[in-house]
């Protein structure tokens, strides 16, 4: 099973950017984040396939920047095969991912 969050990922971020860049960037993903669960959540709720997906894609996107492999792949999931035949639980499986690496970004940003 993945770490949460791959700290080399983080790292070789920090290298690249600088310390408080990296912080301020792991701030703006935790402020967007809601809302980009929020977008897959309306997504599905309205039938907007392409929304689901494109809020799919973004939230995957930014997990793999940050080095949070499960919660990318959950995201991945839904962008290529939709919520499947369980929503409740595969949206669920998202929000979980996100809750858990949310948690270790902020340790992160404030060790």
């Amino acid at each position: 099973m993945p770490d949460t969050i791959e700290t080399s990922v983080l790292d070789d971020l920090e290298e690249a950017v600088g310390a408080d860049f990296l912080v301020e960037l792991i701030e703006t993903f935790l402020a967007e984040a809601p809302g980009m669960m929020a977008d897959l959540q309306a997504g599905h709720d309205s039938g907007d396939t392409d929304g689901l997906r494109r809020a799919a894609h973004s939230l995957k996107s930014n997990a793999s920047t940050f080095g949070a492999p499960i919660l990318a792949e959950a995201a991945r999931q839904i962008e290529v095969g939709g919520v499947g035949p369980s929503p409740d639980a595969t949206l669920g499986a998202v929000a979980d991912a996100l809750d858990a690496a949310s948690v270790a970004l902020r340790e992160r940003i404030n060790a």
